[in-house]
């Protein structure tokens, strides 16, 4: 039995560089192929009767597991991942991209491929919602919102949304903290027998300048390390046409124009090393940069279009390491950032008297944080966590060009199971404290925040949940100190969020329907000094103030269905969702009852993929209600509801050497005129191909 063993997988080492990747797939992930190995090949390397060069193949390198995601169904936070394979057929760019199909999301967008992209989740604010990358926060104490336009997903394993937090242990103590918490997981590279390199090199090309190629190169260099870097580089003209209507009611004159000054180029650079110590002792590294350039381009207000001189240069560079040590009934992780950011204003139409005005910030930022989590028992286990972040921010203003924050954030956590409950309970301690130079006062804010939740099975595939949580959040530098001659006379928000859900999952051959799941949430939310951003007279000055009181109730609703239909195979993706976010301040105020700014009442989404031997079919749709750009809601401030819709086609080949793919999307199929931000025209009708080659 052994000799014959010995003998296939020499054949298909010697033989692999002549086999298309396909193949040897097929080859490997056969049942036969896998008790065979089972059977025989227990050892980690090739023993007894094994040629040299056979021997020196170790099946370390058979790396065919994926990435566990965080459980989207038996979690009390309602948790929602797309991972690359959605990603990549839905033909999603950026992580703004991503989010644009997840339930109880406000995506903010200026439009276009460069334009400015925030979150808000549950009417919150973008930020009350924590970034992270591989769990690690990407911060901008400047402001206070990350622009999702930043980052790009081509080596992405998933994407996750948590509201409330991630049911998961050793979560930094700012995950702990956050009212909701997007992740972006980085892709760890696998590898078949035999293989040492693996390159995936792409391009896009499509409307109104749309250009970005990318490569991606992993590589095995022995059985403890690998390693990966992804480089993409993205431009667009961005001047694409939309309608200008002259009057609020769009009932009247209209004129197409096109969008001026909105050109965008970004290049970025990933690199990623996989280290593992020992068994259960892992550490990865990461080296990210980004340098892009933006045109701002103007407001369009009724019968013209403000000619815009603006422009932004940004930087950011990051070096970040998460270390992981699972030791019997112990867990800890350790992670620690360098951040430098770098950006620049100019606008040479401002009408000072130079004619031309910059702005320039740098910030510079270290973050630490290790977590613990201890089983002590089959129902009990403790989880410990603290961050330390010193941030510094300094600026070419005149007053307050030099501002640093250190915040301190700890957490006690703990989790009970006895089936079929399941309970969590932990308590978050925020310190900040500010120091700016021409300031006497120390601005210093602390509070202590509980979370509380519990889950309970009702049966196969069926389960309740319920959580309870206060989120703090301390306003941000650009919110406190820049733009004005004395400091903003602004408080810190507190959140109360509650919610009550029920998931269910399973699967009913009778009508070929493989797999279902479902999640069902209502969810009340409470903001009290809540504040609300509106920009300026640009899109890089903001108006900030608290509006005191901010009632959300509201419901999200997903749904996801998989249908086998030989040899078709249908996957349906369906999500909804209310917010009822209104303004509760005071009772004889114009504003008081009003739904709160760019928050609409009804959004949703649906996504249905056809997959099948010969060209694979996709169609997106995303529909958002009625919002209002002031906080009166009246005509003048209402933006009329939307529907984007878009299609999308892809077809693999199977060479001798790798695979290529053609991809070929839509977006905006029906052209519809709409603008997420008033006076900001999103994009209409557009295209893109691509091509893929993965060897």
């Amino acid at each position: 039995m052994s000799i014959v063993v010995e003998h296939i997988v020499s054949f298909i080492v010697r033989l692999r560089p002549r086999l298309g990747g396909q193949l040897l797939r097929t080859i490997l992930t056969s049942g036969a192929f896998f008790f065979l190995f089972a059977f025989h090949l227990s050892p980690l390397t090739i023993k007894a009767q094994t040629p040299d060069s056979l021997r020196r193949e170790r099946l370390e390198e058979i790396e065919i597991s994926a990435q566990r995601a965080p459980s989207e169904l038996r979690t009390a936070a309602p948790t929602q991942v797309l991972d690359a394979e959605y990603l990549e057929h839905s033909g999603a760019l950026q992580l703004s991209d991503a989010i644009k199909q997840m339930a109880g999301v406000t995506l903010k967008d200026y439009g276009g491929v460069g334009g400015i992209k925030t979150v808000s989740a549950r009417g919150l604010g973008s930020q009350f919602s924590t970034i992270t990358i591989d769990g690690i926060p990407v911060d901008d104490s400047q402001n206070g919102q990350v622009d999702l336009g930043r980052y790009t997903l081509g080596n992405a394993a998933y994407v996750s949304l948590s509201q409330g937090q991630e049911q998961s242990p050793l979560l930094s103590a700012r995950a702990y903290a956050a009212g909701s918490t997007l992740n972006m997981e980085t892709s760890v590279p696998s590898f078949w027998p035999g293989e040492h390199v693996k390159l995936k090199a792409g391009l896009e090309g499509g409307s109104f300048g749309f250009f970005s190629p990318a490569l991606l190169w992993e590589q095995w260099w022995n059985r403890k390390l690998r390693s990966s870097l992804y480089v993409n580089y993205l431009r667009s003209d961005g001047d694409y046409p939309f309608t200008l209507y002259y009057t609020a009611s769009r009932q009247d004159s209209s004129s197409v124009e096109r969008r001026k000054h909105s050109a965008v180029w970004m290049l970025t650079a990933d690199g990623n090393l996989f280290y593992t110590i020992d068994s259960g002792n892992t550490l990865m590294v990461k080296a990210h940069y980004m340098r892009g350039e933006h045109q701002l381009p103007g407001p369009v207000h009724f019968y013209s279009q403000e000619n815009s001189n603006e422009n932004t240069r940004e930087e950011v560079a990051f070096l970040q390491a998460k270390w992981k040590v699972e030791s019997g009934k112990w867990k800890t992780q350790v992670l620690g950032k360098f951040q430098a950011t770098y950006d620049f204003y100019e606008d040479s139409s401002s009408t000072s008297i130079t004619g031309y005005l910059f702005n320039e910030y740098r910030q510079r930022e270290g973050y630490l944080s290790a977590s613990t989590d201890i089983t002590l028992s089959d129902h009990f286990s403790l989880d410990f966590a603290a961050d330390g972040d010193l941030s510094h921010l300094e600026s070419n203003l005149a007053m307050r060009n030099d501002v640093t924050r250190s915040k301190l954030i700890a957490v006690a956590a703990a989790k009970y199971q006895l089936s079929p409950f399941t309970f969590h309970l932990n308590l978050v301690y925020n310190n900040t404290l500010d120091h700016v130079v021409d300031l006497d006062t120390t601005p210093h804010f602390q509070r202590l925040s509980p979370f509380l939740s519990a889950m309970c099975s009702l049966g196969e595939g069926t389960t309740l949940r319920l959580f309870y949580k206060e989120t703090f959040r301390v306003p941000s530098f650009g919110e406190l100190y820049f733009f004005q001659s004395l400091p903003r006379n602004l408080r810190p928000e507190c959140a109360h969020q509650l919610n009550l859900g029920i998931t269910h999952a399973g699967s009913y051959q009778p009508i070929n329907l493989s797999t279902y799941q479902l999640t069902l949430d209502a969810f009340y939310n409470r903001v009290t000094d809540k504040i609300v951003a509106r920009p300026g007279h640009n899109m890089y000055y903001w108006s900030m103030e608290n509006l005191g009181i901010v009632d959300i109730l509201g419901v999200d609703a997903t749904a996801e269905f998989s249908f086998s239909l030989h040899p078709s195979t249908f996957i349906l993706h369906l999500n909804y969702s209310y917010q009822y976010a209104v303004d509760h301040t005071l009772p004889d105020s114009k504003t008081y009852g009003h739904q709160i700014i760019y928050t609409p009442r009804h959004s949703g989404g649906a996504s249905l993929r056809w997959e099948n031997p010969w060209v694979n079919l996709g169609a997106t749709a995303m529909i958002v209600g009625e919002r209002y750009s002031g906080p009166q809601n009246s005509d003048a401030t209402r933006l009329p509801a939307y529907c984007d819709f878009g299609l999308n086609v892809d077809r693999s080949f199977d060479l001798r050497i790798g695979t290529l793919s053609l991809r070929a999307a839509i977006q905006n199929l029906f052209d519809v005129q709409y603008e997420v931000v008033r006076s900001y025209p999103m994009m209409g009708r557009n295209w893109r191909l691509g091509i893929v080659y993965d060897f």
